[in-house]
């Protein structure tokens, strides 16, 4: 079924969720997840912008401002689309049945910018009862609020990335998070070591729709590609394409890798960017799986 915002179609349908929990800013100060003692509905709604009441337990309606399947390009990074309901339920189901093998241990997404780490990251932390942090943003924290491009203006890619070293280190000593990772993260040997406490996973995307996403957002917060003039998707795709040959060998040693390609070509789409974030969040449950069973 399609639902636009600019039509008067509309489709929605309850969820009784009584694991809903609320998700840190990103502060290392918090030690434990919140937990919600009362069961909330949520009504997934096609028509009403995000309505916030004064208690937990009342329906929140979300808006779609797409339709369900033709996804814009930049659906994974904005995070605008809530999963549908068969999509919800697979994944409830999935992460009840990994919890017990994951035992509490974090998970660390890799992969290039644009990939949508931070997107897929809340919905697996949602799924889990995890709490969710964006290393980039945690590493703003500690820099007084120093955006990563100012970062890397004023001090240097060296600065950043041992402020990102510092980071990871921090968040392995800490159990049941999801941890959306930098793109170059990946570089340092050292990193890996803190990631490997947990389990790590690849969002693999095609550099094809990378490049369109980023181009169609802009790379003003994104250092490593605001640098040159020109048509901003044929800059940005040669750039992508030049850091992906840097760490292609890196990302590969991740403990699951999710292909965004495959999972498009097993339910019939020709473009990876249909995907909703809950479908590949699934994928990457599978994966994980997969390999804590081994």
């Amino acid at each position: 079924m399609e639902a636009t915002v600019a039509q008067s179609l509309q489709f929605s349908t309850w969820i009784d969720s009584d694991k809903i929990v609320r998700k840190p800013c990103g502060s290392f100060q918090f030690s434990q997840r919140c937990r919600e003692q009362q069961r909330l509905q949520i009504l997934i709604s096609s028509h009403f912008q995000p309505k916030r009441t004064a208690t937990w337990h009342r329906p929140v309606q979300l808006k779609v401002s797409c339709s369900y399947k033709k996804l814009p390009a930049s659906i994974l990074e904005s995070g605008s689309f809530p999963p549908a309901f068969d999509e919800a339920m697979t994944l409830k189901n999935k992460s009840e049945e990994i919890e017990p093998f994951l035992n509490g241990q974090c998970i660390y997404l890799v992969g290039m910018m644009g990939s949508g780490k931070t997107t897929v990251g809340r919905i697996l932390a949602e799924a889990l009862g995890y709490s969710f942090f964006d290393s980039d943003a945690l590493i703003e924290q500690e820099v007084g609020g120093t955006s990563v491009a100012e970062m890397f203006n004023q001090y240097g890619e060296s600065f950043f990335r041992d402020n990102e070293t510092e980071v990871l280190r921090k968040l392995s000593l800490m159990q049941r998070l999801v941890i959306s990772t930098g793109g170059g993260a990946v570089i340092r040997p050292i990193n890996w070591k803190y990631m490997q406490r947990g389990v790590s996973v690849w969002l693999d995307v095609p550099l094809e729709a990378l490049a369109r996403r980023i181009a169609a957002i802009g790379t003003k917060s994104r250092p490593l590609l605001h640098q040159e003039s020109g048509d901003a998707y044929a800059k940005t795709f040669m750039r992508l394409s030049t850091l992906l040959e840097e760490r292609g060998e890196a990302y590969a040693n991740a403990s699951a890798r999710v292909s965004v390609e495959n999972i498009a070509a097993k339910l019939g789409y020709s473009d990876v960017c249909n995907l909703t974030p809950a479908v590949i969040a699934i994928e990457a449950l599978t994966q994980i799986e997969s390999f804590l069973k081994k």
